[in-house]
């Protein structure tokens, strides 16, 4: 009997880690690929690791990935990408890496509508899906629209160079004035044509929401949906530091809706937050990419990375339900996070013991695999100061 297809994980973070882990637990063959030594090469779980140029540098990462996969015989093994550089390259070089291994990214005609909030904002508009007040300026003559309310922030319609340029997501902006130099600071960063300008809506960090499912042919065949607890920074972060998993079914009817409209295929993270002057949701984008906190969906009962390897090699499997209030913890961030948040009084202790009492999902620790937390332990004093702490 021949033997089924493995898969190829690019990106050794956390989140890499755990997509590595979700496979290899039931019996799937795991290689690794990192432009960087990261911590998920300890894991007993990888086959086999490689360090591979950035997506950054896309053509020589097709090079790369192209003879790997014909000197290795990987004909038909999976790619699973882990950040939002990897899902450009794979959805601009589908057609080419598909002669050689099966790309869960869908075409870029398709992903375009997740990577580029100028048209996701757009279509879920169409289709009558709440978003925040969300304004196109073309120049900031725009900005001294009326309709524009504060407080507001500036954001990007595409995130993977802002971010990487910045370390921020947003630019806050609490009055006209504040708008205008946030807009002219944005606009030396990226194209004027992707600065985005919308509402804030109070109380972020009590308010986040995800639905997570594996998508297909317009059904959910597997998801889970949380509420993140916990994020840092905290108004604005970059990466969930605690979640748990939540029953709201709003969400899976708005999810369903927006990936339907847009033809999605795959797993993915679609970002809600609760507007607590009406209690609404509303759509806030869509992660088509394995996220920071997907390993609380295998501990809910609802493996999606599986799901998604099961069917693109030929066996659709279908999952109805997950277990809720399971939680899920960034240890090396979440611990720093809570601090300042109990320091500041904008936690109770009693609150924090709640967020991590009960059943969980550690993002690195696991007793059947330790090596990668040890590894990340050691370059505990550098990741915090990367983070901001």
């Amino acid at each position: 009997m021949a033997m089924k297809p493995g898969a190829v994980v690019i990106g050794g973070h956390y989140q890499g880690l755990g997509c590595v882990r979700a496979l290899a637990v039931e019996g799937v063959r795991v290689i690794l690929l990192d432009s960087e030594n990261s911590a998920g090469k300890l894991s007993r779980y990888v086959d086999r690791f490689y360090r591979c140029p950035s997506a950054l540098e896309p053509e020589r990462l097709l090079q790369f990935l192209m003879r790997l996969g014909e000197s290795r015989n990987l004909e038909g093994w999976v790619i699973f990408p882990t950040d939002d550089e990897t899902v450009y390259f794979l959805a601009r070089h589908k057609s080419c890496l598909e002669s050689v291994f099966k790309v869960t990214t869908p075409r870029w005609d398709i992903t375009r509508h997740a990577y580029d909030k100028t048209l996701t904002y757009r279509l879920a508009a169409k289709i009558g899906i709440p978003i925040p007040r969300t304004f196109y300026p073309r120049s900031a003559r725009d900005l001294e629209d009326p309709a524009i309310p504060f407080p507001a922030i500036v954001k990007p319609a595409v995130m993977r160079s802002f971010f990487r340029r910045t370390g921020k997501k947003v630019f806050p902006a609490g009055t006209r004035s504040e708008l205008i130099d946030a807009y002219r600071e944005a606009c030396r960063i990226i194209p004027p044509s992707e600065v985005l300008v919308q509402e804030r809506i109070p109380d972020v960090a009590r308010n986040l929401f995800s639905f997570s499912p594996f998508f297909k042919n317009g059904r959910v065949l597997g998801r889970v949906i949380v509420q993140r607890l916990r994020q840092h920074p905290v108004d604005f972060g970059h990466a969930t530091t605690c979640a748990v998993t939540v029953d709201e079914p709003e969400l899976e009817r708005l999810g369903t809706r927006i990936l339907d409209a847009m033809n999605f295929y795959g797993i993915c993270e679609v970002e809600f937050i609760r507007d607590p002057r009406d209690r609404s949701f509303k759509f806030l984008e869509i992660n088509p990419r394995i996220w920071g906190w997907h390993t609380i969906a295998r501990r809910a009962g609802v493996n999606l990375p599986h799901l998604l390897y099961l069917d693109q090699t030929g066996e659709t499997r279908e999952i109805d339900g997950y277990k809720k209030n399971i939680k899920w913890i960034r240890e090396i961030t979440d611990v720093a996070t809570a601090a300042a948040e109990l320091a500041k009084g904008r936690m109770k202790i009693g609150e924090y013991l709640a967020s991590i009492r009960g059943e969980k999902e550690l993002a690195m620790f696991s007793l059947r695999d330790p090596l990668p937390f040890f590894g990340e332990m050691l370059r505990l004093p550098s990741l915090w100061k990367q983070r901001g702490f």
